[in-house]
C-alpha cells in the first residue's frame, strides 16, 4: 500500500513539474506554414467559391482540409518528439500540452457538425466562433508556453469579435473572415515561438 501511495505521489509530483516548465514542443515553422496555408485559402476561396453560401459543401471542404493540413503537421512534429526524447518528463509536458487545447478543437469541430446539420443558416457565424475558440485555446495553454503568446490568444478573441460583428449579411462567410485571423494569428505565434524558443537555440 505505501509502494502504491508513493508510485502516485511520484507520478503527481511529476504532473506539477511538466505543468510548471516551458512546453518546447510546438515549432514555429508548421505554425507559420498553417499561417501561410490560411492566407492562400482566401486566394483559393475567392477564385473557386465566390458564393460560398450557395456553396457550403466547397466552403468546409476547403477550410476543414487545410486544418487538417496544418494539424497534421503539428500533430508530426509532436510525434517526432515524443520518439526523440526517452524522458517520461518531456512526455508528460507533450500529454499535458495536448490536453490543455484539445478541447478547442474538438469544440470546433462540433460546432461545424451541428451548425452543418441543423442551423446551415447560421453558419456565416463558425469563422467568428472559431477564431474565438482557437484563442481560448492558446490562453488556456499560456501558461505552459512563452509568456508573449498571451498576445496571440487575445488576438484571435478580437478577430473573432470582429468577424461576428462584420461578416455577414453580404459579407457572409468571406474568404478574409477566415484568412486573416487564422493567417495572421498563426504567423505572430510563429514569431513568438521563434522568438522565444528557438532564436536563443541556435
Amino acid at each position: 500500500m505505501e509502494l502504491r501511495e508513493a508510485l502516485s505521489q511520484i507520478t503527481e509530483i511529476r504532473q506539477q513539474v511538466a505543468r510548471s516548465e516551458t512546453f518546447r514542443g510546438y515549432r514555429a515553422l508548421p505554425v507559420a506554414l498553417s499561417g501561410l496555408l490560411a492566407l492562400a485559402g482566401g486566394v483559393v476561396q475567392t477564385l473557386c467559391i465566390p458564393e460560398p453560401t450557395r456553396d457550403l459543401p466547397a466552403y468546409f471542404t476547403l477550410w476543414l482540409g487545410l486544418a487538417t493540413v496544418s494539424l497534421i503537421a503539428t500533430g508530426w512534429e509532436l510525434v517526432a518528439r515524443w520518439r526523440r526524447c526517452g524522458s517520461l518528463l518531456e512526455r508528460e509536458k507533450i500529454v499535458v500540452a495536448l490536453t490543455q487545447f484539445l478541447p478547442c478543437l474538438v469544440a470546433g469541430t462540433l460546432l461545424w457538425v451541428v451548425v452543418a446539420r441543423f442551423a446551415p443558416d447560421s453558419a456565416w457565424m463558425l469563422p467568428g466562433l472559431w477564431a474565438m475558440l482557437f484563442g481560448l485555446g492558446i490562453l488556456a495553454s499560456w501558461r505552459f508556453l512563452p509568456p508573449a503568446i498571451l498576445w496571440s490568444g487575445v488576438f484571435y478573441l478580437a478577430a473573432g469579435f470582429l468577424c461576428l460583428a462584420w461578416a455577414q449579411h453580404e459579407a457572409a462567410l468571406s474568404p478574409w473572415a477566415m484568412a486573416v485571423p487564422f493567417g495572421t494569428g498563426q504567423l505572430l505565434t510563429a514569431a513568438i515561438l521563434y522568438w522565444n524558443l528557438e532564436r536563443e537555440t541556435r
